[in-house]
């Protein structure tokens, strides 16, 4: 498989690292993914669809919050432990002191029905965002090992495991992500020996 171009630009230090993911962690209510794709693929220009992809695959698979895990990831790749410290803190910082104080105000008007109402809403607006970010990474998939056709099949058997079946997201984890591991291997190791054979 080809190598996916690289990004157009990177951090300059962790304090940018720092300032940027305060940025994207304080536009994230109701979910920071979506903001995460555009600031760092878009706005910034630090990573590419693809690169943001398999990023994003590795953390979802890890324990923990998967933005907080490619925070980590990503600032450990571009400065070592001070990056991961830094992307990390940022992510955290300022938006643990804004829910500690609307969980006290939510608290406080907890019985005004309005409030009740503006958390349902924004669910909805949660799941449009993540829906919305989807459709943008899909073309990444072109540069997938799996291929397209059989990307798209893992997602379908996902969305029908969790949605349709109800099944834990460990289980659903073992039961496509083992394969999917396999099969892209797989193909990777053939693509290799035909880059292979055709030098030789």
């Amino acid at each position: 498989m080809p190598d996916a171009a690289p990004a157009s630009a990177a951090p300059a230090s962790p304090a940018a690292l720092f300032k940027a993911f305060t940025r994207l962690a304080m536009q994230g209510f109701g979910g920071v993914l979506p903001v995460a794709q555009r600031e760092l693929v878009e706005r910034l220009g630090w990573l590419t669809r693809e690169q943001f992809l398999e990023l994003l695959s590795l953390s979802q698979v890890l324990p923990g919050p998967n933005v907080i895990n490619l925070a980590l990831i990503y600032g450990d790749r571009c400065f070592g432990w001070r990056g991961a410290l830094a992307a990390c803190t940022g992510m955290l910082a300022l938006p643990l002191l804004v829910v500690v104080l609307l969980t006290m105000a939510a608290l406080r008007f907890a019985d005004v029905p309005a409030v009740g109402g503006a958390l349902r809403g924004m669910g909805v607006v949660a799941g449009g965002l993540v829906l919305a970010t989807a459709i943008k990474l899909a073309p990444g998939l072109r540069a997938n090992p799996l291929g397209r056709a059989p990307a798209m099949a893992f997602v379908a058997a996902t969305v029908w495991m969790i949605a349709w079946l109800r099944w834990p997201l460990p289980w659903v984890v073992m039961a496509l992500g083992l394969p999917g591991i396999a099969l892209a291997a797989w193909r990777i190791g053939k693509a290799l020996g035909k880059a292979h054979g055709d030098v030789t």
